[in-house]
């Protein structure tokens, strides 16, 4: 993204350290996004939060000193370094994210790495109620890299390859593993692999429909996460649900956007999040 100095500003930092990437959100006083970064995690949590910490405030030229307030969220949240961290859950941070980008949503699906979360919100955009499948990774980040590679195509293409599909095909499992052993099986069966991609984004888009039936679905309705950008997924969804999605530009900072957002809005007593 294009950044812009941050010289003499008032600057706070919203991080998101998730199981399989890492963003940081930089805005200025008045609420605008000077900077973001998105990193892999790793197997090093807390060296790369400092190390998306320091990529995102070289693109501003800031240094840690000049931040008014930073704070944390996603499961490794208190892995950021420093007495000056704020921590706040990842369920408020997304609402607050989303809102800040699409105020009339009353529902983000949210689809990162390893997880997937539902969150349905109020008028005055509270969280009014969510849900979670942290115990399974089928239908997340996880599983489309695990399927890209069985089908031997690249990640970022497996969901525009999936809206090339001519017939339906149906993932039978919803485990990772299983459906791993499935789709080996049609490719074995000379089944086309964009027919194969299509099924694996309606498999997963089946799954998230499930988790939003525990909240009630509620229009408007925007997805967030790494998978939204999977244009199969986002397709599948739709049509499932008969809804179109709102997406961001950039799905995978909302969770970073919100922690910086609820930052600044606590530096000026306008909340009680932090």
């Amino acid at each position: 993204m294009n950044t812009t100095s941050a010289a003499g500003q008032s600057l706070y930092v919203g991080l998101d350290i998730g199981s399989l990437s890492c963003e940081a959100v930089v805005l200025d006083e008045a609420g605008r996004m000077l900077a973001y970064e998105v990193r892999p995690t790793g197997a090093r949590t807390r060296a790369t939060a400092q190390e998306v910490l320091d990529a995102v405030l070289a693109q501003v030229g800031a240094s840690r000193d000049a931040l008014n307030a930073l704070v944390a969220t996603g499961y490794g949240r208190n892995q950021v370094p420093g007495d000056d961290v704020k921590t706040v859950t990842e369920i408020t941070c997304h609402a607050r994210g989303i809102r800040h980008l699409f105020p009339a949503v009353r529902l983000l699906l949210d689809v990162g790495g390893q997880d997937s979360k539902a969150i349905r919100l109020t008028d005055s955009g509270q969280v009014a109620d969510f849900a979670m499948n942290d115990k399974c990774a089928a239908g997340t980040g996880r599983f489309f890299e695990v399927m890209a590679r069985a089908l031997e195509v690249n990640l970022h293409d497996l969901g525009s390859l999936a809206l090339t599909a001519t017939g339906r095909l149906s993932i039978s499992h919803v485990c990772t593993v299983f459906a791993e052993s499935e789709v080996v099986g049609m490719l074995a069966d000379g089944q086309p692999v964009a027919d194969i991609a299509a099924a694996l984004c309606y498999s997963a888009a089946e799954r998230a429909v499930t988790l939003i039936s525990r909240v009630g679905m509620s229009e408007p309705f925007a997805l967030s996460g790494g998978v939204a950008k999977n244009a199969g997924f986002v397709a599948a969804l739709a049509d499932l649900l008969g809804v179109q999605p709102l997406v961001p530009d950039e799905p995978q900072i909302v969770g970073a956007l919100g922690a910086a957002l609820l930052g600044l809005e606590r530096a000026h007593g306008s909340n009680s999040d932090l």
